[in-house]
């Protein structure tokens, strides 16, 4: 760099702060709260004060301008174009729902910490979204993950809980191994750590498809690393096994939290190095139809939705359901990212990322809802841990129940769902790839084996719903009792309701949020 160029980036690197103020404003009440935990701190008075930061920061993410006018990509480390906003704002609800649900697993020693670390998680997913340096965007993934290990163990002083959190601390920990290693590759291809940099650098340096198909052996090797880094934080096979045995043993509370953010995170971090989620991507980091990236996300899309749903069948405890459900809606996923890297989105109604996008608010909506049920009904006297200790549910807990069968239908992707339009999105945009694109015929077969674990799934999740309706209570009707879980429950089926019934806000939205990048 010359002194200029210096010069540059420090100004570049000062005026970033401008683009972080909420999630800054998330830390700041982070660190608040784990301060006052060395004083006598109330659970009502943890809760309270999250909240009260969540808010704040999303009035600053609405009330104060971002000088997009400064912006350089190629030199500032945070970008606050393409998916920015739309990441920042899901992670900011997603932590106002979490707060609520969390109200079970603090326990009264350690309520601060909790929301503290909760809050530190959110920033950390929201980061994920406006990175535009390698840096920043593994420090982003590590805000999200550091703050998950101690939440996992907090709340559980059982020998299951505590297996679980050390499970995914080890396994958490190789993969970011995994990731940073695939990034010194790309840093050393491209000889800066700035995405833009790096996508372009890529892209520029990649042979001519009608003198050599080949890409770069280390480029190719970086992205098979980045992959399998990103692929823990997705739970896609063959990075799932972890999923099962922590979803049973972690607190409720946790366990939707990991169900959700790592997915947003995972998802998003990987579009963006793929340069397919940013307003100046730039083209793609490589020749996509003459790789052999595209073809890998396939067979692991088609791998993770069909191990997953398979598996999902065999299961009797609700939690190891749910953990092999997210790792097919994973799959899913996939099919979103794999059609943005590969197909000309100019061509295409859906370009992907949009589909992506969608489902993931769709996802959260119905998944992090299932959980709040989960968690409303499990209490010092009672543990819903089968399916069969949820029989009778929609006599005993009326409200509930059905907050719980909104979910399971959006899940199963029923109209008049969040999921009916998820996955209609997703398959559309893999089923009317462009006809130039020479995988065509692999992206209709894609679509129809997704459609078939879309039909295996809904054995499972009916299979829930009968117990809820069609089977006798184990025990007498209790009182109905109100409680954050279920005020957090019952407002995830209302939203997925709202967005079965009308999407179109919220899919301009995520169209504005995922630009079109043309592809090489």
């Amino acid at each position: 760099m010359t002194p200029l160029s210096n010069q540059a980036f420090v100004d570049h690197l000062t005026a970033s702060v401008q683009f972080v103020l909420p999630e800054v404003a998330l830390v700041g009440v982070a660190c608040l709260l784990f301060l006052v935990a060395a004083l006598r701190c109330s659970r009502p008075l943890a809760m309270v004060v999250a909240l009260l930061g969540v808010v704040g920061a999303g009035v600053i993410a609405a009330l104060v301008p971002e000088p997009v006018g400064r912006f350089e990509p190629s030199l500032a480390p945070i970008d606050p174009t393409g998916a920015a906003s739309f990441v920042r704002w899901l992670a900011l609800v997603a932590a106002a729902v979490y707060v609520l649900l969390g109200w079970a697993d603090t326990r009264t020693d350690t309520p601060a910490e909790y929301h503290a670390c909760l809050l530190v998680a959110a920033a950390g997913v929201s980061l994920v979204g406006r990175a535009n340096d390698l840096v920043s965007l593994f420090l982003a993934l590590e805000m999200l993950s550091i703050p998950t290990y101690v939440l996992l163990y907090l709340p559980s002083r059982t020998r299951a809980g505590q297996e679980s959190a050390m499970k995914y601390f080890l396994l958490s920990v190789l993969s970011s191994a995994v990731l940073l290693f695939g990034f010194s590759y790309l840093y050393g291809l491209a000889g800066s750590t700035n995405l833009h940099v790096v996508v372009s650098s890529l892209a520029a340096a990649a042979p001519h498809k009608d003198l050599d198909p080949a890409v770069s052996p280390l480029a190719a090797v970086a992205m098979v690393l980045v992959i399998a880094g990103l692929g823990f934080r997705v739970a896609a096979v063959p990075f799932h096994f972890y999923a099962p045995d922590v979803y049973e043993g972690g607190p409720t509370g946790v366990v939707a939290q990991l169900a959700f953010l790592p997915k947003v995170a995972g998802f998003v971090a990987l579009a963006r190095l793929l340069g397919v989620m940013s307003a100046h991507g730039g083209g793609l980091p490589y020749d996509t139809a003459h790789t052999l990236i595209p073809l890998t996300l396939w067979v692991v899309a088609v791998v993770t939705m069909s191990f997953g749903n398979l598996l999902a069948l065999l299961q009797d405890n609700l939690k190891r359901l749910f953990a092999y459900s997210g790792i097919a809606h994973g799959g899913y996923m996939l099919i979103g990212v794999l059609v943005a890297c590969t197909a000309p989105p100019a061509s295409a109604d859906q370009s992907g990322s949009d589909a992506l996008l969608f489902y993931l608010l769709a996802y959260g909506l119905m998944t992090v809802g299932a959980f709040a049920v989960l968690a409303h009904l499990s209490g010092p006297d009672r543990h819903v841990e089968t399916v069969d200790d949820l029989a009778g549910l929609g006599k005993t807990n009326p409200l509930a129940a059905a907050a719980l069968a909104v979910c399971l239908f959006s899940l199963i992707g029923l109209p008049l769902t969040a999921g009916f339009v998820g996955k209609l999105q997703l398959f559309l945009a893999a089923f009317q790839v462009p006809t130039d694109t020479k995988m065509k015929s692999l992206f209709q077969v894609l679509t129809v084996i997704a459609v078939v674990n879309a039909a295996v799934s809904a054995v499972y999740y009916l299979r829930i719903l009968g117990v809820l309706y069609l089977r006798a209570p184990f025990k007498p009707a209790q009182p109905t009792r109100t409680s954050p879980q279920l005020v957090a429950a019952v407002a995830c089926a209302a939203a997925t309701l709202v967005l079965g019934v009308y999407p179109q806000p919220f899919a301009e939205q995520t169209r504005k949020a995922a630009p079109v990048v043309a592809a090489r």
